[in-house]
């Protein structure tokens, strides 16, 4: 059974120990430093309940926050990530701490003095994270509760990159990108068929949902079957729909920096088909 020592207390919520695996770790949860001092062991069972940070660079930069957000917010904070924990069912990376508590803090702060900031990506992250999106909604709505004030929906798309960021190990900024990349392949759409897709509607959602597993396909690198002699067919009856799959396909290779199969020009055209029929 693992041992942790207390080294030193930073406040009722957060604490430097010694740990017997993982050496000198930052243990985060809600009254985890009350009345605790140097030299205590905490018991292994409480710990499961906390976070721990193992990573150096990560407790580096959550300590320097620390000075910055009030000890009540911070309470709140942690419950936010722990909902967070428990409704994903997953384990979180540790950066969620850190670029988390850090994009709370701010949306806090320009909510209660009344600022709006508008999130551009709010459908399109909604449609494409939906679990995650209905987590982030839960977490606006404690803080909405606890906090006393009313944070802009916009937010909730916010959180829900932050928890998928978390959940999957990917970077904030990719996924931000491989956001950003997808509403840029729907408008590209949009322009070839001259048509405005409703952002609640049926379409939207699968042809969003093809190019995210499509772009998450050509990152991992994986290979789908392209099915005889398709391809020729296709760009034979379908021309238009083959030559604007094979432009949206351009430009996920510039954006992603990696080769895409021709078979994912199949799948496209056969999608994007779909879609040409329902506006004739």
């Amino acid at each position: 059974m693992a041992k942790i020592l207390i080294e030193k207390v930073l406040n009722n919520n957060v604490l430097i120990a010694e740990h017997s695996t993982y050496e000198e770790v930052v243990l985060i949860g809600k009254g985890i430093g009350f009345n605790r001092k140097r030299g205590e062991y905490i018991d292994t069972n409480a710990v499961e309940k906390l976070f721990v940070l193992k990573d150096e660079k990560e407790q580096e930069n959550y300590i320097k926050l620390l000075p910055f957000i009030d000890t009540d917010y911070l309470e709140i904070i942690i419950s936010a990530i722990d909902l967070i924990k428990q409704r994903s069912n997953s384990t979180l990376n540790e950066h969620i701490h850190v670029a988390l508590t850090d994009h709370l803090m701010f949306a806090i702060t320009r909510a209660s003095q009344g600022m709006a900031v508008n999130n551009p990506f709010l459908v399109e992250t909604k449609a494409l994270y939906r679990r995650e999106y209905e987590i982030a909604l839960e977490v606006v709505q404690l803080l909405n509760q606890k906090i006393g004030i009313q944070l802009p929906v916009g937010e909730v798309g916010f959180i829900a990159l932050h928890i998928h960021s978390a959940i999957t190990n990917k970077s904030l900024s990719d996924v931000n990108q491989y956001s950003q990349l997808i509403s840029r392949l729907v408008e590209m759409v949009e322009e070839q068929f001259d048509i405005t897709i409703d952002r609640e509607g049926i379409d939207y959602v699968r042809l969003i949902r093809h190019l995210r597993f499509a772009i998450e396909r050509v990152i991992k690198g994986e290979k789908v079957e392209e099915p005889e002699k398709i391809a020729a067919l296709l760009k034979e009856e379908y021309p238009v729909c083959y030559y604007l799959s094979w432009k949206l396909i351009k430009v996920m290779q510039q954006t992603l920096k990696k080769q895409v199969f021709d078979a994912e020009a199949v799948y496209l055209t056969m999608h994007l088909q779909r879609i040409q029929n329902k506006i004739k």
